[in-house]
């Protein structure tokens, strides 16, 4: 889509923003780009005060920014209260989602059995297999090799990417997306110690997923043992992230990559887990927790906590421990200097003591 600089404030009006232009209105736009990378026909933004530097160099058409930030007075500005969210809305606009080309059949058809129920408009491609009595809505797209599982209830707009697999049972709400790889409702690992084996125990539970989510490449969520696993509505997953078996997730939160909950745990709403954080079975963590990167969380987190380390604490507390690390080498150098001293003064104690003992008068005791 091209427009220009007055068509992208509209564009921005549209969503609800308040945009302030700065320069030639008629300045061509025809995409979106970063500050290193954009042309003279192409529109950026600056969110994050670490890149401002990148105002000076930048060749692009037009930068979206804060309404206090300076910038050189040569660049076309759109001024906003909140860049990173315009460029979101921007980015819709002119470049809008993927597109997914039509359904070629010469390969073969998808393999869908007599008993399962598709709604309006699906593209369903060649390699495809949709068992018994799944019920999908309208409008899905599930590209080939991806398999869905007898009983599944899926709902409308759902869009799998190739190689999925939804075992049996599982519930997926509206407006679901799930990249290739990922496997949905395999079992966790319930396994019972029975004379000195391990006893497979039968995992009869589900999986179910609300609204508005979406789960990146190679994830893996386990079907509960008893019950369900629950994903909330509007929860994002990043890559290769495994959910163990029972847990429940909460609506609206963002887990990144390589991000592991295990079995039975339970995370609030909105909570954010960054790269590589771990959580044992069987805690809380509250709503609007933020983990940090790497983070073990063995214990159960309240409400609106920043946690980091191994074991997760309050970031406050391991800002402190960070703090005392970074000194170690000095207070090192300290203790060994007083040690040397107090080893200084103990052997000049020794000698007069020696010296007072040997001094006639002194008060040693006749032998």
């Amino acid at each position: 889509m091209e427009t220009t600089l007055a068509g992208v404030c509209a564009l921005l009006e549209r969503h609800g923003f308040k945009p302030e232009l700065v320069g030639n209105a008629q300045q061509a736009i025809c995409g979106v780009a970063t500050l290193e990378d954009a042309s003279d026909r192409e529109i950026t933004f600056l969110a994050n005060p670490r890149y401002e530097r990148l105002l000076a160099t930048t060749r692009a058409g037009a930068v979206l920014l804060g309404p206090r930030v300076g910038a050189p007075s040569h660049l076309n500005l759109v001024r906003v209260s909140d860049p990173y969210a315009a460029i979101t809305a921007l980015i819709i606009e002119l470049h809008g989602y993927r597109k997914h080309p039509p359904v070629r059949l010469e390969a073969g058809p998808p393999s869908i059995a007599p008993t399962a129920r598709i709604g309006r408009n699906p593209q369903v491609h060649q390699g495809v297999t949709i068992s018994d009595d799944v019920i999908i809505g309208d409008n899905a797209v599930i590209y080939p090799g991806c398999y869905i599982g007898p009983g599944c209830r899926i709902g409308n707009d759902l869009l799998l990417y190739p190689n999925v697999v939804i075992y049996d049972g599982t519930i997926i709400g509206n407006r679901v997306t799930i990249h290739s790889g990922t496997v949905i409702g395999n079992d966790g690992l319930g396994f019972a110690p029975i004379g000195g084996k391990w006893v497979k125990i039968p995992q009869i539970g589900i999986v179910e997923i609300g609204d508005d989510v979406e789960i990146g490449a190679n994830c893996a969520i386990d079907r509960a043992t008893l019950g369900r696993t629950r994903i909330g509505s509007g929860t994002k997953f990043s890559n290769l992230i495994a959910i163990g078996h029972g847990a429940q997730i909460g609506e609206d939160c963002l887990l990144v990559a390589q991000v592991g909950v295990a079995g039975s745990a339970t995370i609030g709403r909105h909570v954010t887990m960054a790269g590589q954080a771990g959580v044992v079975g069987h805690i809380r963590i509250g709503d609007n927790v933020t983990v940090g990167a790497k983070a073990g969380v063995t214990t159960s987190v309240p409400d609106g906590e920043t946690v980091l380390g191994q074991p997760a604490i309050p970031i406050r507390q391991m800002r402190r421990q960070v703090a005392y690390v970074q000194r170690l080498p000095e207070l090192n150098k300290l203790v060994r200097e007083q040690q040397k001293r107090i080893a200084e003064l103990e052997a000049r104690l020794r000698a007069l003591e020696s010296t007072h003992q040997a001094a006639p008068g002194s008060n040693t005791p006749a032998r």
